[in-house]
């Protein structure tokens, strides 16, 4: 089984490596599931495209930023749509600043792709349609792991 890691990444303090790093552990330790873990595959972008300062592309060459991270969403939406079994979403404030994570969510609900929120936001500040694209809602990656246990632990 692959999980693909959803959240914020452009507005989160540490790209949200630390939570994925520590859920893809557990994963692999708990249930021997891989991860794919789009902080690293975003980092193997930059190296390949030698673009370790296209954050500042943003302002300084529009143009470039946009190719480079239009490269970054085909990637990732290739690595939800067909390289995932199901999505664990970390769903918090800094997820809505950007757009990434609501698009991962959006198309894993169409392809049937289960997705497993995690949600961090008072629920009546979560939105109707992502709430509606998700297959389970947590309150806490405590309750996650609990879940994801008892349903592949088996398999």
């Amino acid at each position: 089984m692959i999980a693909y890691l959803s959240g914020a990444m452009e507005q989160a303090a540490d790209e949200g490596a630390l939570w994925r790093e520590e859920m893809a552990r557990w994963l692999k330790t708990e249930l021997n599931h891989d991860v794919i873990d789009p902080v690293v595959s975003s980092q193997s972008l930059v190296e390949k495209y030698q673009a370790q300062d296209y954050r500042d592309w943003k302002l300084s060459d529009p143009e470039r930023f946009m190719k480079f991270v239009r490269k970054a969403i085909d990637l990732d939406l290739d690595n939800v749509i067909n390289k995932s079994d199901y999505v664990i979403c970390l769903w918090n404030r800094d997820v809505l600043k950007g757009g990434g994570t609501h698009g991962e969510v959006t198309m894993a609900y169409h392809k049937n792709i289960p997705i497993y929120l995690i949600n961090q936001i008072p629920i009546e500040e979560l939105s109707g349609w992502i709430m509606s694209c998700s297959t389970q809602i947590f309150n806490n990656i405590f309750e996650l792991k609990s879940y994801l246990l008892e349903t592949y632990s088996h398999l």
